[in-house]
């Protein structure tokens, strides 16, 4: 097995490879469908590459409702074949695939008028009976009803008078991001070739087929040729534009739609359960995370800028109105930590509202040599990555294996169960408390012994980041060395969520971290002072974005900030031979 680490030698090794060898399988787009793909190919014995313009995660991947669940919303518009596929999932990824990153959460399903109970009730019955038929699904509890005396006990911020009672029933979240890069390593250690900030800029050709594509590594300015006999595209909401590559709007249209989500400190609700309400458009989720509170979403359509969609004032405005119509303390602007946003790729159909566009994936092979793929959900990406890679098959001929993701455990899932019942033991052998140790096997599973040993090697990694103490100086060095951090913003924003997590975004905790990558990265002082000046531009332009009333407005400021790596212009690229 090749090592599961991603750090600058990998890459540097991986495009090397991907220079000079064919590939059976390129993916272009590092987001959770296309690290699904790339692991779903490797595992069926294709040799197979993966190129991200950006970040790994750094679209829709990193800005979700951080939720694996069925979407009992989908159950109102009858969708229960995609209801019951993404339990399906939920269970396998709980029990088998990742569970030291997904955890069962309650949430609080609240109603107005006591005939709702029967209504909501019921589907929710339909909910945990579609749970039910997966094994895997078993091991959480199944709902319960509460009378309003019991909901308020569940959830004492709630005003009396905005519940007649509640149901109460169990899903799963998720670290997105961190699921993400655990893919992607994972699919590194089985031989997988991985590198981000490398931007597809053209197909390779041969007559109608598709036989590669050149590619920009956006770090060095050169490009490489990089020659597949399937590439797929899995750029979620960039699919449009990969499609122009092959000569026109292609076989597939996807739409965007934005989702802003809020943080604030747990303290500021008293609650011991999540939440989900019904809202005029969607539903609105409160969700227990750590020491905070995430509260989302909205849905609205978007045409902007896709790399760092704006959330405005009205966005952030919407949330909270729609929170503090049933929480006893209202809850102001200056309770609010952190905003992300994100955007949703939703397969286009004939109405405009994006909450009524198809959440269900498509495949398709418009010419020989290229698959497309959109739509769906992150809980179902193993579905997805399964379904292209089926397409891939059928492109390459021959006989290629089945899928074998669903019984393939992820990096850190083997043995965690055992090591976190020994987290006392672990805590006193490298001297750190057991809630810290706690974190950190919540977030790395059985591969909690690397960065352990980052410690016992410098005793001053142990120690928590200025500015952000929830996180060890060790989880910065091994982003980088293990996990392909490659700026300033990787770590803060998708490594680790200092970037939301803080009342700074991350400002108190950039210089320090920056340093720390400084020496694995080979940077110069100036390239240190360059990224944490790049950092606190960024997060200045998207608290001035969140103050501006339109989309409009706030996507002119906000994409304004100069970005670390910016796109390469092509003809300005060297090639290497």
């Amino acid at each position: 097995m090749a090592t599961t680490w991603l750090g600058p030698k990998d890459r540097t090794a991986a495009l090397e490879s991907m220079a000079h060898e064919e590939l059976d399988v390129l993916v272009v787009g590092g987001g959770i469908v296309g690290a699904g793909i790339a692991l779903d190919a490797v595992s069926r014995g294709l040799s197979t590459g993966l190129i991200e313009a950006r970040d790994f995660a750094s679209g829709t991947s990193s800005r979700s409702s951080k939720l694996i669940h069925g979407g009992l919303r989908y159950l109102e518009q009858f969708d229960f074949e995609l209801v019951r596929e993404a339990l399906q999932e939920r269970g396998l990824l709980l029990t088998t695939i990742a569970p030291h990153l997904v955890r069962p959460v309650p949430f609080l399903f609240p109603f107005q008028h006591h005939w709702e109970r029967f209504y909501i009730g019921a589907g929710v019955t339909l909910y945990d009976i579609l749970a039910q038929s997966s094994r895997n699904n078993r091991v959480l509890p199944a709902h319960r009803h509460l009378t309003r005396s019991g909901a308020m006990r569940v959830f004492p911020a709630l005003k009396r008078n905005a519940l007649a009672g509640a149901v109460q029933y169990w899903d799963c979240q998720v670290d997105d991001a961190r699921y993400v890069t655990t893919v992607l390593r994972t699919a590194a250690g089985l031989g997988a070739r991985i590198a981000s900030r490398v931007q597809a800029v053209e197909f390779l050709r041969e007559g109608e087929h598709v036989v590669g594509a050149t590619a920009a590594d956006l770090e060095s300015g050169e490009r490489i040729r990089v020659r597949a006999r399937q590439v797929v595209n899995a750029a979620g909401v960039w699919t449009d534009d990969i499609q122009e590559m092959v000569g026109g709007r292609g076989q597939i249209h996807v739409s965007a739609s934005k989702g802003v989500h809020l943080v604030v400190p747990r303290d500021r609700i008293q609650a011991s359960s999540g939440m989900i309400l019904q809202t005029e458009k969607s539903v609105l989720f409160v969700i227990p995370w750590g020491r905070h509170w995430i509260i989302g979403t909205t849905d609205t359509s978007w045409d902007l800028d896709k790399e760092n969609p704006a959330a405005s004032r009205a966005d952030i405005d919407y949330v909270l109105d729609h929170i503090n119509q049933v929480l006893r303390t209202p809850l102001s602007r200056d309770d609010v930590e952190g905003v992300y946003a994100g955007l949703r790729p939703l397969l286009s159909g004939e109405s405009e509202e994006t909450s009524k566009l198809s959440r269900e994936h498509t495949v398709a092979h418009p010419v020989p040599g290229l698959v497309l793929i959109a739509g769906g959900k992150y809980t179902t990406y193993r579905v997805m990555a399964k379904d292209a890679v089926d397409a891939v098959a059928h492109g390459l001929g021959g006989a290629i294996p089945d899928s074998v993701t669903d019984k393939l455990p992820l990096v850190g899932a083997d043995g965690y169960a055992a090591l976190y019942n020994q987290r006392h033991r672990l805590a006193r052998e490298v001297g750190l408390h057991v809630s810290r140790v706690s974190h950190l096997l919540r977030r790395f599973g059985s591969s909690v012994h690397d960065v352990l040993d980052l410690i016992r090697e410098r005793e001053d990694l142990g120690r928590p980041l200025t500015g952000a103490d929830d996180y060890l100086r060790a989880e910065v060095v091994y982003a980088v060395e293990a996990e392909g951090a490659r700026h300033l913003e990787d770590v803060l924003s998708r490594r680790t969520r200092i970037s939301f997590e803080t009342w700074d975004r991350g400002i108190a905790a950039a210089e320090e971290t920056a340093e720390l990558m400084a020496g694995l990265l080979g940077w110069s002082k100036e390239q240190v002072q360059r990224e944490v000046e790049y950092y606190r531009k960024g997060i200045e332009a998207e608290r001035a974005a969140q103050e501006q009333e339109t989309d409009q407005a706030a996507d002119a400021v906000q994409h304004g900030a100069p970005e670390i790596v910016p796109d390469v212009h092509i003809g300005a690229a060297k090639e290497r031979s």
